[in-house]
């Protein structure tokens, strides 16, 4: 026959209810850590995190608002990398804000890219905006630091009267 369970205060327990507290005790002692690792996603275990699906290009960009250049497509937007240019029209103002990318080969590898931007008038064909600069790329990881792809990118504010400027703090509002 085995011993009655003690309480604390030294008296004893007729209920057997410290013994099943023992118990209730020892199974979350070994619970936790089983919780823990699979909340962890095993990782604890030598495993890899798994990756998002995301996709993503190289490429170097432009935004500007299409009210800066004028009325409906008034406005040829080029924009060139490296020799490689895509172009579009300006847009409609009634669009608070338009794009122009130009995709960088996966095997980028390089820095900083030599990118031109050319705007010209639809109407009259005159350079409204000329201007190049060397850009710095920056490397993203889209999925995570671990994750494919690892691509290069580059973003600029097509400025009407500056050319190619920082996108920071442009207001794409209308």
């Amino acid at each position: 026959m085995t011993a009655p369970a003690q309480l604390t205060g030294g008296g004893r327990d007729p209920s057997g209810a410290a013994h099943r507290r023992r118990g209730t005790d020892v199974r979350r002692f070994l619970l936790v850590p089983l919780l823990v690792v699979t909340l962890a996603g095993c990782s604890f275990l030598g495993q890899d995190i798994p990756c998002t699906l995301a996709d993503a290009d190289s490429g170097v960009s432009a935004v500007w608002r299409p009210t800066d250049f004028g009325g409906r497509d008034a406005a040829r937007i080029r924009l060139c990398v490296d020799g490689t240019c895509e172009e579009r029209t300006s847009g409609s103002p009634d669009d608070p804000f338009a794009s122009l990318s130009v995709r960088l080969p996966d095997d980028i590898g390089s820095s900083t890219v030599q990118v031109r931007l050319t705007v010209t008038s639809a109407k009259s064909g005159d350079t409204v905006v000329e201007d190049t600069v060397r850009a710095g790329l920056t490397e993203q990881h889209p999925n995570g630091t671990s994750c494919p792809p690892a691509v290069r990118t580059a973003t600029f504010h097509a400025h009407p009267d500056q050319g190619l400027t920082s996108p920071e703090g442009i207001n794409l509002q209308k």
